[in-house]
């Protein structure tokens, strides 16, 4: 579990092929106290430790998320937002994050303002996913506050220090993101197909 504040960023500095998995080696500064099988979002999706070595450590990817992620495009030199799982005795500062991605989203505008940012997403709305003004929604693994909402689309505000110290920095119209919705309104939207 986690609560979609991004602790640091990591650099992409190494990608094996190995069948149908991606092994995926990041060096951060937070690499050095990790331990292996230990659980760590990369850009949202929960993978475990498989390797430390040189300040650096290596999760594995598998097929079916790679199918429903941006992992897949990383390349060397990348930086990836990474969330070390929350402790149980912590505040909750952003909000309930599985690590478990729901689908992928398109950047389709980003706006310099007076002082922060406003990105649009839009996303397959055929999916069943929605989201809510005012509600809660996990990009590349960073806690976001939408501000407007439609049946496939949304667009959030980013403040200079999550700017400063997030992925975001490098999305730009036609950037692939990654999407958890709040799991709170999953369990809703279910009931209520029932």
């Amino acid at each position: 579990m986690f609560t979609g504040i991004i602790e640091t960023l990591g650099t992409v500095t190494d990608l094996k092929h190995n069948q149908g998995n991606l092994h995926i080696t990041v060096a951060s500064a937070i690499s050095t106290e990790l331990k292996i099988d230990q659980s760590v979002a990369h850009n949202g999706v929960c993978l475990t430790v498989v390797a430390l070595a040189d300040g650096g450590h290596t999760v594995t990817a598998i097929e079916e998320t790679l199918s429903k992620t941006n992992i897949g495009d990383f390349k060397i030199g990348d930086l990836v937002n990474l969330e070390r799982c929350m402790q149980m005795n912590a505040r909750l500062d952003g909000h309930i994050v599985q690590g478990h991605v729901d689908q992928t989203a398109v950047c389709t505008a980003y706006k310099v303002l007076e002082g922060s940012w406003e990105y649009t997403f839009e996303y397959d709305g055929s999916t069943g996913n929605v989201t809510v003004e005012k509600g809660s929604i996990c990009v590349n693994g960073i806690s976001l506050t939408v501000v407007n909402s439609g049946t496939n689309y949304f667009s959030v505000a980013i403040i200079p220090y999550t700017w400063e110290h997030t992925n975001l920095q490098q999305v730009r119209e036609g950037s692939k993101v990654n999407l958890e919705f709040d799991i709170i309104g999953k369990y809703v939207a279910r009931l209520m197909q029932r």
